[in-house]
């Protein structure tokens, strides 16, 4: 009886022990794409819950549109997702510029290679720079807002329905001023659970009935006008006799803008994401050099710079879809 035996196929473009590359792509090209699938089921994962809890509590979740209305150098005015949209705009031009770098490596033309990478890698730092901008301006809060005992939390608006800050309306009393509780100035074994905040929960509440042309609102939407519930006076009085505190800014306890959990899944989210950016910038950056001392020229191909860039345009990717179900819907 005669045996087969399986000889190694040698002949370039083939893997050792079998037969040619699936697809024409090498062996690094396939990790990056199975590591790619992989992370692409974790933010679905995420984003899944993320919509799980949304739709549990759409009648209380915060509005987007209400939250995120800072832009840089344009302090106090009201701008809707500007800058988001701004930060989406550059990450995606970042994935033009590294398609160019990829199109430029296949050409071998190492200087515009290089002037992509440089370009890819300023977006990213561009885009990052912003995030941490906005996350600094959602934990510093804007408008400030009274904790009730039940959880839920009751903002201020003008007679035109648009929110204020307590700054705008509250009258400070003398001598009220508290620090913040921590272990190395108060019990040793608690902290408040948040920053305390300006103002006291009696100074918030005689000042709004001090202003009449202030109203309260509550976290409940309405689903036909998709604002939230303005009390009136009466009411707004009933409900404020159930305020335990004054809330500024957000945390993973607590935040001014209503549902913790839409807090929560914020700064998971886009932070995960973030973490995703920080690493691609890390990347592109030993990439970029390795460009710049003709690494790749002498081996004769731009493929680390092709494998780069699909982990780029995945990143991109993602923050499309974060954008969209976290932002806008």
């Amino acid at each position: 009886m005669e045996a087969t035996i399986a000889t190694e196929n040698t002949e370039e473009g083939a893997w050792t022990g079998g037969g040619k590359k699936p697809l024409n792509a090498s062996y690094g090209k396939m990790m990056m794409w199975f590591f790619i699938m992989s992370d692409a089921l974790t933010f679905s994962g995420f984003l899944a819950a993320y919509g799980l809890m949304r739709f549990k509590f759409l009648d209380t979740w915060p509005i987007a549109d209400e939250v995120f209305t800072h832009v840089p150098f344009m302090h106090g005015g009201h701008y809707p997702m500007i800058y988001v949209a701004f930060m989406t705009f550059v990450l995606i031009f970042s994935s033009v510029t590294m398609v160019l770098a990829v199109d430029a490596g296949h050409q071998m033309k190492k200087g515009k290679v290089t002037l992509y990478m440089l370009l890819t890698i300023i977006g990213g730092i561009i885009f990052l720079g912003s995030q941490a901008w906005e996350w600094k301006n959602f934990i510093g809060g804007t408008y400030g807002s009274l904790l009730m005992k039940d959880g839920q939390i009751a903002q201020f608006v003008d007679a035109s329905g648009h929110q204020v800050t307590l700054e705008s309306f509250v009258n400070k009393s003398p001598n009220a001023e508290r620090v913040n509780h921590t272990r190395s100035n108060g019990l040793w074994f608690e902290k408040d659970a948040a920053s305390v905040a300006t103002y006291t929960v009696n100074e918030v509440i005689e000042s709004f009935k001090a202003n009449t042309n202030i109203s309260l609102r509550t976290e409940q939407i309405n689903f036909e006008t998709k604002q939230k519930t303005i009390l009136s006076r009466d009411a707004a009085n009933k409900f404020l006799a159930n305020a335990t505190g004054v809330v500024k800014g957000a945390n993973l306890k607590i935040n001014e803008y209503g549902k913790t959990l839409f807090a929560d899944f914020f700064f998971f989210i886009t932070g995960f994401h973030g973490f995703h950016v920080l690493s691609g910038i890390i990347i592109n950056i030993i990439i970029f050099f390795n460009v710049i001392i003709g690494t790749y020229q002498k081996r004769g191909s731009y493929e680390m710079v092709e494998k780069v860039g699909l982990y780029w345009h995945f990143v991109d990717l993602v923050w499309v879809f974060v954008f969209t179900f976290f932002y806008l819907v």
